[in-house]
């Protein structure tokens, strides 16, 4: 993490109540799957649910990724130089991990 970084305050700033209540809603739905275990529901069922926990994670992480974008990424190129290529390169390792996952 960068000096920058660690000092501006978070691109999801604004969006932080939305996140925080979808990240609730994501730990509800794993705690059903862990219950779900528990009761030996049918394998797909529990696939099933999986898959919609699985969008919920990659819907935060989307959001999150467009905060940065907009603020983190959008700041260091009005500064540019090496902070500007520095947020470009991290926000594309970001994206990397994304789609490998």
């Amino acid at each position: 993490m960068s000096d920058t970084a660690s000092k501006a305050p978070s691109g999801y700033a604004d969006n932080r109540d939305d996140i925080q209540r979808r990240l609730r809603r994501i730990e509800g739905q794993v705690r059903g799957l862990q219950r779900m275990v528990d009761e030996d529901t049918y394998c797909i069922d529990v696939l099933t649910q999986v898959s919609a926990t699985t969008r919920a994670l990659e819907s935060v992480a989307l959001l999150m990724l467009d905060d940065h974008l907009s603020h983190c990424v959008a700041h260091a190129v009005t500064e540019g130089g090496e902070v500007a290529d520095a947020k470009l390169k991290e926000a594309s390792a970001a994206i990397a991990r994304l789609v490998r996952s």
